[in-house]
């Protein structure tokens, strides 16, 4: 890894959102936020504002640009300021008369499950949501993919440090057609809270001086359960740690994209506006991409 300052990364551009674009508030999570559509543009996108104090604007972005490096179907994200206000931006995948339907539905759908739980449902394990993609998908290969891209989306999170992927952030696409319900997996989205974007700089430096990074990512507790007996999900680490024990033929692929793409990692970080993101959080943000990418490498041994 190289030292603070080495890598030179063009800096990724910044939207800027009119006021006479604005369409609706989207009630959906826990952050303000309001969809938009450019004149002309034909596609809606989502402009979400950070919660005070934190860095979710950029770990949005560079959630996005990592999971592009490692092939992993995404929401594009854009960093962008409405008003003077810094946030970031997200374009609608739901498009061609097509509906999201989140995971909490295919689980209910699929088993016993109370849908409307989204804190502590032990029931939302990796095993669970594996059955369910195999069940509703019509034919082998279609569940096969589905299957595999989730995996994927799972690996991402244990490389970013995902703790939110609670069962209203994945989903399926779905649509009508004659007569006939069609679907796949939704792009992964919603990667706010991860990279760490929620400590100060200070507790940044201590961690980095301290060299611990490594224990704040495996204290992460998770949104996906292993067994549903427990209390909390393992981090996101942990849990891609047992998943690709039980289901190699899954994990496989996005595993060793990861060992593939580790150096292009710190690129990805450097290339937020430096008045965007402190160089003590760009610091850590590489640290801790640089830990769990070494550790993800193990489970291919």
């Amino acid at each position: 890894m190289s030292s603070r300052g080495e890598v030179l990364a063009e800096p990724y551009p910044i939207v800027e959102v009119k006021p006479e674009w604005t369409i609706e508030d989207e009630a959906m999570g826990g952050r303000e936020k309001f969809w938009y559509e450019i004149p002309d543009d034909q596609q809606r996108w989502l402009f979400k504002y950070p919660r005070a104090g934190t860095g979710e604007h950029w770990a949005e972005k560079i959630a996005a640009e990592v999971a592009d490096g490692l092939g992993i179907l995404h929401a594009a994200v854009d960093l962008a300021v409405f008003r003077g206000e810094r946030g970031s931006v997200t374009r609608s995948f739901a498009r061609r008369r097509r509906e999201l339907s989140h995971g909490n539905e295919l689980l209910a759908w699929h088993r016993p499950y109370d849908a409307h739980k989204r804190f502590g449902q032990s029931d939302h394990t990796a095993g669970n949501i594996l059955e369910a993609l195999e069940a509703v998908f019509t034919t082998r290969h279609g569940a096969r993919t589905a299957k595999r891209q989730f995996a994927g989306y799972l690996v991402l999170d244990a490389l970013i440090g995902n703790t939110d992927r609670h069962h209203e952030n994945w989903g399926l696409l779905l649509r009508w057609i004659q007569s006939r319900l069609h679907g796949f997996l939704a792009p992964t989205f919603d990667h706010a809270s991860s990279l760490g974007r929620e400590l100060s700089d200070q507790k940044r430096r201590a961690r980095l001086a301290n060299e611990n990074v490594g224990d704040y990512s495996e204290r992460g507790r998770g949104g996906v359960f292993w067994t549903n007996s427990g209390r909390y999900g393992p981090s996101p680490l942990e849990l891609v740690r047992r998943s690709a024990a039980e289901y190699p033929d899954l994990f496989g692929v996005p595993l060793v994209r990861v060992r593939e793409r580790r150096s292009r990692f710190e690129e990805i970080v450097r290339a937020v506006p430096g008045d965007w993101m402190s160089p003590t959080a760009k610091d850590f943000t590489v640290a801790l991409l640089d830990y769990n990418a070494r550790e993800l490498k193990r489970c291919l041994m």
